[in-house]
Order: C-alpha cells, then structure tokens, then sequence
C-alpha cells in the first residue's frame, strides 16, 4: 500500500496560466528517484518499460509530459505551452468545445486538477494532437502530433491492459496509424523545407532517451510497415520504398555509423530487411516496385 509520504508526484508552486483562456492551474510533474522508475525493456517501437515498483506499483511517466489547462484542454508539451501564436489564439479558444465533445466519447469524466491516471494521460495525448494545428512551422508541429499520437497509442494499450472490457486496444490501433500518418509527413516536409527540424527538438521517442533524427526515421519507417494499408499495393510499395530509403541512411556505411545508436542500429538493419520482405511479396502480388517518394496518405 502506498503512504501520503511515499508520493509519486509533486503540484509546482508557481501557477500556470493558460493563454486561450487564461485560466489559472498547478502543474503536475513526476518525481524522480526513490525506486519510483525502475528500468524495463526496450521495444521496437523504442519505448521503454518500466518494472513495477514495490513503494508505487505500475508508473507511466508518459502520463505527464503534456501541459493541459483544466478549463479548455488546450495542450501542448512545457516548450510550446505559453508560445501558442497570438494569431490563433481566437482559433484555438473557438476548438475547445470540439475538444470536450470529441474526449466526452471516450471518456465521460477527466479531472486535471488532481494526480494524472492513465485517462488523463492518454487523453492529454489526444488533446496535444488537436492543439498543434494552432502552432506554425517552427514549433514542427507535425512531428510533435506524430509523437503525441504514438504516446496515445501506447498508453491506450497500457489502458487495455488494466480495462480489456474497454475497447482501448481498437483506440490504440487507430492512435498508431495516426502516428505512421504524421511520422511519415513530417520527415516528408522536413525533406521539401517545408517544416525543418528545430536542432533542440527532442525527438524521444520515450523520455528516457532522445534517440534524434535517425531514431525518428527508424521510428516512421517501423509505422509504416506496421500500419500502412495493403488497400492499394502500388501505393503501399511507394510508401515503404521511400520508408526503406529513409531507413537505409540510418545505418549507412563505414564511419558515418558508429557514433550513432548500436540500438537503433541494429533494429534499423532489420527493419530495413522486413520492408524488403514486404515489397516482394506486394510486388508479386501484382504492384510496381516504385522509385519515387511515397506520400504519407490519410490516417
């Protein structure tokens, strides 16, 4: 059992103000040490497991990472919280209805104001999704939507885990193709210029380790072999040879990779083997091998 002294989390002191509504909260943050965190696995998806605690049970840090204001939902990771453009404040106000409404159907009760469960977190997910379509380019926000929406995906099948009854395991499904969708266009934009990579983004995809660029076109190319559609085998072959070209830059050759991640290195060497897989066996089914660069398509 868990005693008062043996907490998980802390409120800051300093108030937070919301800038589409101006509201006023406390931010939630996890503490750190104590045995609170005790390291797990590594998936391939590059998210880690964490062992559960004797003092605190099963911890999720994902369930934090996301401001939230209490009143409106709107969200965003501690970076881009206060910087929302002045010019889509009135936008982002006006989308707060649609943001009740679209978690009221999922779930019916959410309270920001005590500690996080894993709704809160998952729905805190969701919202960030929503809320970087009001901020420009140099926040990339499609990289973000795309990191919020596979941190969506994982917690929806944490609550899966606890709640089988729920149907989470579909919102998880639906949450990781979301994530292949905004994973893909974001490396697409990145390479037209369109949405360049901040030099101090973190790219996670978890929050023990910042795996960067290269963990991020791992990241893409794994989605999209998961998740991608076979409803239209020309159109998937292009998609996973502009995925297979991506990831082969990751590992490279001779020097270039040995400063990179051995982790990343290696599961990126085996993906790019199951991509090849898989465009054969597309490709005999009747698509054309296709050389140009794929589009992301619709999530």
């Amino acid at each position: 059992m868990i005693v008062e002294a043996q907490r998980l989390t802390f409120f800051e002191k300093k108030q937070t103000v919301c800038p589409v509504c101006e509201g006023k909260f406390y931010r939630e943050e996890l503490l750190s040490g104590g045995g609170r965190l005790i390291a797990g696995e590594l998936t391939d998806e590059l998210r880690r497991r964490y062992e559960p605690s004797k003092k605190f049970g099963e911890v999720h840090p994902l369930v934090y990472p996301v401001v939230v204001c209490p009143t409106c939902f709107f969200s965003a990771y501690p970076h881009d919280f206060a910087a929302l453009p002045d010019d889509q404040q009135k936008a982002a106000e006006v989308n707060a209805d649609e943001r009740r409404e679209a978690i009221s159907l999922v779930f019916p009760e959410l309270d920001f104001t005590s500690p996080r469960t894993l709704k809160e977190g998952a729905a805190s997910c969701f919202f960030a999704i929503m809320c970087y379509d009001f901020f420009d380019r140099r926040a990339n926000p499609t990289f973000k939507a795309g990191l919020s929406a596979l941190r969506a995906a994982w917690l929806f099948s944490d609550l899966h885990a606890r709640f089988p009854a729920g149907n989470y395991d579909y919102l998880s499904k639906i949450f990781y193709r979301k994530a292949r969708f905004y994973y893909m266009l974001s490396l697409e934009r990145e390479q037209k210029g369109q949405e360049a990579f901040d030099t101090a983004l973190n790219f996670g995809p978890d929050l023990d380790k910042n795996y960067g660029y290269d963990g991020a076109i791992y990241v893409a190319a794994y989605l999209d072999y998961r998740y991608g559609s076979d409803a239209q085998p020309d159109k998937r072959v292009a998609n996973l040879q502009f995925a297979k070209r991506m990831i082969g830059k990751v590992f490279g050759v001779g020097r270039a990779s040995k400063a990179k991640p051995s982790v990343v290195l290696d599961k990126a060497k085996e993906i790019y083997e199951r991509i090849g897989d898989e465009i054969k066996r597309l490709s005999g089914a009747g698509a054309p091998e296709a050389d140009g660069d794929g589009e992301g398509g619709d999530p």
